[in-house]
């Protein structure tokens, strides 16, 4: 049987190579036909702040057991390299809490006080829930906890919260098998009214429908806000939960922040797949993994990187 750590890893796997190759897609020339002809753009792939926030997320759950907030939040800031394509708005947080300022004042005093309601919240915390497999009270408390060091709106926790449980029962099911309805009600007890509950429920209903319309009716990111990008991330990965690869294909059909519904989706259905083939589930192809560019050594506990792919700058 997987372990929670190994599938947490796969979980973070799916996450980063769903945004690298998401992020290549913002690249003038890049082709949505060639890749689903089985052509993806030429290596190395390079991750975003999806990847890098995610990196410190699984980090800290893999090395405590639980969020620490003061820990988290000093490890984003001290990790924060700005030309990884972080928010203005992120970035002014990072720097005031490197520099001494209380993680809780930081992220509360932005956007006049209401905090931020972005998708960075819910974008790095799928190998949070997949590291908590079949415990989606635990995944949503500590998603949460997660997500209040930078995001202290409610629709940024709510949203949050709602990846960490879809990634916890995906990773739950890898074996016995997951239906689209099925995951979406697993996620159902934890949102609240709001925008992104709305938007999840009205997933549900669209789970027939082609990726143009449910992206049309729930968002696709391109607003970057946790309500623009959560619900369509959800019904995306409820959809191909058993095909990592047409996941990602549809988030790059999708359009608009496609490294970010790429990340959610990828690492939601990283943790149903794993990599490679299973019969009828298709994992993350190993081609893809080596394209991505190598992750940091500090995201395992041996201090080594186990992806066998280019090394990162």
């Amino acid at each position: 049987m997987t372990s929670t750590a190994d599938t947490a890893r796969d979980s973070l796997d799916g996450l980063s190579v769903g945004d690298a190759l998401g992020a290549q897609f913002f690249v003038p020339g890049r082709s949505l036909a060639d890749l689903i002809d089985g052509r993806p753009p030429a290596a190395p792939w390079q991750w975003t702040d999806d990847t890098e926030m995610a990196c410190s997320v699984y980090s800290e759950i893999r090395g405590r057991g639980g969020i620490d907030r003061n820990a988290l939040a000093a490890a984003f800031a001290d990790r924060c390299e700005p030309y990884r394509g972080y928010s203005g708005g992120t970035v002014v947080v990072l720097h005031e809490i490197r520099d001494g300022r209380p993680w809780a004042e930081a992220a509360g005093a932005s956007f006049d006080g209401r905090g931020s309601w972005g998708n960075g919240a819910a974008m790095r915390v799928a190998p949070l829930g997949a590291f908590f497999a079949g415990d989606p009270h635990r995944a949503a408390l500590q998603a949460a906890l997660s997500a209040e060091v930078t995001h202290r709106h409610p629709e940024a926790i709510v949203g949050a919260m709602a990846v960490a449980v879809a990634a916890s029962h995906a990773a739950m099911t890898r074996e016995t098998g997951c239906t689209a309805l099925e995951l979406l009600q697993a996620v159902e007890p934890y949102v609240v009214d709001g925008q992104v509950a709305a938007g999840v429920r009205r997933a549900r209903e669209l789970l027939d429908r082609s990726v143009a319309e449910a992206a049309y009716e729930l968002g696709n990111g391109s607003r970057v806000t946790a309500q623009d990008t959560v619900p369509f991330a959800l019904w995306a990965a409820a959809t191909f939960l058993a095909d990592y690869p047409a996941a990602i294909i549809a988030c790059v059909e999708a359009g608009g922040d496609v490294d970010t519904t790429a990340a959610i989706v990828g690492g939601i259905v990283a943790a149903h797949t794993g990599t490679g083939r299973r019969g009828e589930i298709v994992g993350i192809p190993r081609e893809w993994l080596s394209a991505r560019e190598r992750l940091p050594t500090w995201t395992t506990t041996d201090g080594h990187d186990h992806s066998h792919n280019a090394p990162t700058r």
